[in-house]
């Protein structure tokens, strides 16, 4: 007697995507490990998805549908703006690897032309022409994807290193900051031992960083106001 085959889906196929994405990074995903994962031959996913970059393709698109799903703002341009970062960055931080995932694909899937839209849209309502609006969505997306990024690099940093020696060399690097003279290491040495970097990948340091860019925007728009 076979053995039945396990039953799969489009469905089973990408939530068993984003478990793997979350156990190993984007690094180590395969068309084999997902097979494996499913209890099935690497092939028989072929009839689903033709490649590697079409799951990411179909995940990108989901990681598209929950943001325009969870954005609501009704303000001006500015508000509209902030609030689509910061719906960004939480549904990224959610799902992981998806930052890694939106920042791969183009808008081939339409959940993902609708949250480039909805982004345009924000900043449609000001006297930026048609390139500059794109330049402003496009440095506010930057800016969000890397946040969330080098946060997610980081965290997975400490793990490995904790994992390997069984805690944090912070030893090591105050002896290394004290060994340094005053020209080559004081101000960092100082921001280190006060706790500064700690602020780092913090609902503070990103709405800062955020406002920065916005008010760089504003300041555009009224030099064009001007003129």
């Amino acid at each position: 007697m076979t053995s039945e085959q396990p039953q799969i889906s489009e469905n089973k196929i990408l939530d068993a995507s984003w478990e793997l994405l979350g156990e190993d990074g984007i690094e180590k995903f395969s068309m084999r490990r997902l097979a494996d994962r499913l209890g099935i031959q690497a092939p028989s996913l072929y009839w689903y998805f033709k490649s590697k970059q079409d799951i990411y393709q179909r995940l990108a698109n989901q990681i598209s549908k929950i943001i325009l799903e969870e954005f609501h703002s009704d303000g001006d341009w500015k508000e509209q703006l902030n609030e689509f970062a910061v719906t960004v960055r939480n549904v990224l931080r959610r799902h992981p690897c998806s930052t890694q995932l939106m920042m791969l694909m183009l808008p081939h899937e339409p959940d993902i032309i609708r949250f480039t839209n909805r982004m345009l849209l924000c900043v449609e309502p000001t006297p930026l022409d048609q390139e500059q609006k794109l330049q402003a969505i496009l440095t506010v997306m930057n800016y969000v994807f890397n946040f969330v990024l080098d946060d997610y690099e980081h965290q997975r940093n400490v793990a490995a290193i904790q994992k390997e020696q069984g805690g944090l060399p912070s030893g090591e690097l105050n002896r290394l900051l004290d060994a340094m003279n005053e020209a080559e290491a004081g101000l960092f040495r100082r921001m280190f031992k006060s706790g500064l970097f700690e602020l780092m990948g913090t609902d503070g340091s990103f709405a800062f960083g955020l406002n920065l860019i916005l008010l760089g925007i504003e300041q555009v728009i009224k030099e064009q106001e001007v003129f």
